[in-house]
């Protein structure tokens, strides 16, 4: 079993002895910067903030206005910013789409409010993020039969499985820690994409392309 916990913001997170607070800080502001131009090149009124993320430290969130005034924001954690612009794949392209997806409901999407309690987090989990994630691998990958649902690690916790039951050798599911998905659903992210990358990683690791 893979357990999938990108966090996270590890890699860049443990700002390791060559970082110093000045030089942290000039990379928050920088890629800060980074995410404002290039959403700028595809929509008109961006705005931006950064937020710390109790465990996955700095998190970018980005605000733009369409044409009826109406707000959409969506999240995005440091690494992955980081590993985008680095990458030169065409991060504006990447960042906007989150966007456009957002759009098709018109009306604005602001970030969900964090759970005040365990239990509306429970209900958060059980009422939207686990049928949202059932359904999605469901379909991603029909008519072929997958496992998807809750499961215990002892290292992370709770976390949720997706895999496939008619892969017999090796490796077959790929877990994600609850919390995770349910940082991306409060940031206006699928989750069930981690999900999705997970189990086509699985397909590739076996020789299963299509």
């Amino acid at each position: 079993m893979t357990i999938n916990n990108e966090t996270t913001n590890e890699e860049v997170n443990s700002k390791d002895s060559a970082m110093t607070e000045e030089k942290w800080a000039e990379l928050i502001k920088a890629v800060h910067h980074n995410g404002i131009v290039a959403l700028k090149m595809q929509f008109n009124d961006v705005e931006g903030q950064v937020l710390n993320h109790e465990a996955y430290g700095p998190v970018f969130v980005f605000h733009v206005k369409d044409e009826s005034d109406s707000v959409y924001s969506c999240g995005f954690f440091l690494h992955e910013l980081v590993n985008r612009f680095q990458s030169g794949n065409d991060p504006a392209v990447w960042m906007a789409s989150f966007f456009v997806d957002l759009m098709e409901n018109e009306g604005g999407k602001p970030l969900s409010q964090a759970a005040a309690s365990e239990e509306e987090a429970k209900a958060v989990i059980d009422k939207i993020l686990v049928p949202q994630c059932i359904t999605a691998v469901t379909e991603e990958f029909a008519p072929e039969q997958v496992h998807a649902g809750l499961a215990w690690n002892e290292e992370h916790g709770p976390v949720f499985e997706a895999g496939f039951p008619t892969i017999k050798d090796g490796n077959n599911v790929c877990a994600i820690p609850l919390h995770l998905l349910l940082t991306h659903l409060q940031l206006n992210r699928d989750p069930a994409e981690l999900l999705i990358q997970g189990m086509y990683n699985i397909r590739n690791e076996h020789g299963i392309n299509s």
